[in-house]
């Protein structure tokens, strides 16, 4: 008889065991959110109510990796995790991405609920933190570009190597649509006009989340940055010594939706189910704190049922008052914080505002039902951890075609005199010149394996050098020199000789956000001096621009035959030469309208003189093919 009470006792331990703790072995598919055949809306209602204050508000917690201390992801319920730009694992391989999302997410698992871990990484460009995927252009380009289904395929291929490595969340793409040339992220705007940027983002996003979200090779994406941060006013912003960047947008209520709102309807209709707020502020006001935006027009006008997830410490930036701040931001419809280190600061704050009744629980489960929801439809309950594709899906020969592709079709022909495009690829001697010619880091640009970018050689790739090099025939002899010195070009009896073609590549450093915000957008001194010394052993001058946006070159146009912008081309630099020795066609567009000189910004688009000196130098537009015929100097006035 007391046998049989033993096994009972043990039987009703284990059973209440399950009920107290369904994540544990004994205790699968006993819950109906651990059940998949089940509705979304009946897991997250299931789950909702097993949930603690504590765990709701762990979900809503998102922690920069670096800043986790060990074993709070378990101990404090923490819902989401994400790399800063540039932060990675120790050595940044593949593999070691995989490793450590593996590492993490069986903290998350541990809890007692079981809810999975998200991850998430500014995925700008491609895969850019990872050191071997493929950099595509940055959107600027693909706005040149303008091909809605080659930035589908990007997205599908980004959506790809982040899948390889274990992260299904990718804070991308950006929607801005941005209006001042001087901003430091202009590189991340498709373009200046609305219509161009509702359809690249669109397509984006379709190609990160595949045809549906469950998928396992499909990806969230995040819209960004919820609303109006492309219209900010110079001189405006507060940020360190930030000048554009995180600044006001100073428009009226039909100009802010006619101009930067038909990027986030479109994204909703195709599905976007996390959206991030942008640091700006809309008249005065900061945007982490717009409920009349977040929640009354983004939630309620468009019917977005995902999650709103603040920037980097955006909540902050609200008031000193940091209770005011996060009361504020929860209240005005932010679902999740992104709190780079001082997470425990944010727990116990938002504990001590619900305790207060500042904020309902009505909203914490609203914010952590959307988060839920999001977690369920990504498939993360049954597969927490990505590993439906190899590792050697990252800077696979695929992808990095479609970058070269890419490339080819964003660059934009600005001038073409004397036939100097395309090149003979048996061309006797051509010259090339420019630290950026042979530097994958500053055609890469910002967002580049570090949050900055750097030059030199940070991540397999092409540069331009070596696909001008892999272009010509064997009749040809390609001769570099970084600063354009080539003096001891002479023929068999000591005469200087004239380059048949002269190639220099000029252009900017890398940068990102408001420390590339800029009122100089000149070319360097040294950058002028190289075409012109360039100009004087060149039969035929060439000139290529690296830039992350216009920069002033109207007396350069004088001094070379042809003028090529190429962007932030990224790491296929043999896209260039394909267009440049005429394997593929020049079919860039500009995405933004070309300054004649920095005094015309900010540009007036409502009332843009077309003809004379205050005219721009190019339209927006613009783009000869090889075969155009145009004045000498295209946009000259008098």
């Amino acid at each position: 008889m007391r046998r049989y009470s033993i096994v009972f006792i043990t039987l009703i331990t284990i059973f209440a065991f399950s009920i107290t703790f369904p994540n544990s072995s004994s205790a699968k598919q006993t819950f109906p959110y651990q059940d998949p055949s089940l509705p979304v809306a009946q897991r997250v209602k299931d789950l909702l109510g097993r949930m603690t204050i504590e765990e709701k508000i762990g979900q809503m917690t998102l922690v920069e990796k670096n800043g986790i201390i060990p074993g709070d992801i378990t101990d404090k319920f923490i819902g989401g995790l994400l790399s800063g730009g540039g932060e990675s694992p120790n050595p940044n391989t593949p593999q070691n991405w995989v490793d450590m999302l593996k590492g993490f997410e069986q903290q998350a698992l541990e809890t007692r609920l079981g809810i999975p871990l998200i991850y998430g990484i500014d995925a700008v460009h491609g895969h850019n933190n990872v050191i071997g995927a493929v950099i595509y252009p940055h959107n600027i380009g693909l706005g040149a570009a303008n091909d809605p289904d080659l930035v589908q395929r990007i997205g599908r291929a980004t959506a790809e190597e982040m899948v390889a490595t274990g992260i299904r969340w990718d804070y991308a793409p950006v929607v801005a649509v941005a209006q001042d040339i001087r901003w430091g992220r202009i590189y991340e705007s498709y373009s200046e006009n609305t219509d161009v940027v509702t359809k690249l983002s669109s397509a984006f996003i379709k190609g990160l989340q595949g045809s549906k979200l469950s998928d396992p090779t499909s990806v969230l994406a995040t819209p960004k940055h919820f609303i109006g941060d492309g219209g900010t006013t110079w001189g405006s912003a507060t940020t360190n010594n930030y000048q554009i960047d995180q600044g006001d947008t100073r428009v009226d209520l039909p100009t802010l939706r006619a101009l930067f709102l038909p990027p986030y309807a479109a994204a909703v209709k195709d599905g976007a189910m996390s959206i991030m707020a942008s640091f700006s502020s809309w008249n005065g006001l900061k945007m982490h704190a717009q409920k009349a935006l977040l929640t009354d027009l983004l939630k309620g006008e468009l019917g977005f049922k995902g999650f709103i997830v603040s920037d980097w410490g955006g909540i902050d930036q609200i008031t000193p008052d940091y209770y005011q701040a996060v009361v504020t931001a929860i209240n005005a419809g932010i679902d999740m914080n992104m709190v780079p280190t001082r997470y425990q600061v944010f727990i116990d704050t938002m504990q001590a505002a619900v305790q207060k009744g500042d904020i309902s629980m009505d909203r914490i489960d609203d914010a952590v039902g959307r988060i839920l929801t999001v977690k369920f439809e990504l498939g993360l309950f049954e597969k927490p951890i990505a590993d439906a594709l190899p590792i050697s899906t990252v800077g696979s020969a695929a992808h990095r075609a479609l970058g070269r592709e890419a490339v080819s079709k964003s660059l934009v022909l600005l001038q073409n005199n004397n036939h100097a495009l395309p090149i003979s690829k048996d061309a006797p001697q051509i010259i090339v010149a420019g630290s950026a010619a042979d530097d994958i880091g500053s055609q890469s640009g910002g967002w580049t394996t570090t949050w900055q970018g750097q030059t030199g050689d940070i991540t397999p790739g092409t540069t331009i050098l070596a696909g001008i090099k892999n272009a010509v025939s064997k009749n040809s002899t390609v001769t570099y020199d970084m600063a354009g010195n080539f003096d001891d070009l002479k023929d068999s009896s000591g005469n200087a000789v004239m380059a048949d073609v002269g190639i220099v590549v000029v252009g900017e450093k890398p940068y990102a956000e408001g420390v590339g915000d800029s009122n100089n957008l000149t070319l360097s001194q040294a950058n002028i001096d190289l075409i012109q010394q360039v100009r004087q052993r060149s039969k035929k001058l060439i000139a290529i621009l690296i830039s992350g946006r216009p920069l002033v070159i109207t007396d350069q146009l004088k001094t070379t035959d042809a003028f090529v912008a190429a962007w932030l081309p990224g790491t296929e630099g043999e896209g260039v030469a394909d267009v440049l020795f005429g394997d593929k066609p020049f079919t860039g567009k500009l995405p933004f309208t070309w300054i004649r000189a920095v005094d015309q910004l900010p540009l007036n688009f409502k009332n843009l003189s077309t003809t004379g000196c205050a005219a721009p130098l190019f339209p927006f537009g613009y783009g000869l093919d090889v075969n155009s015929t145009e004045p000498a100097i295209a946009g000259a006035c008098s």
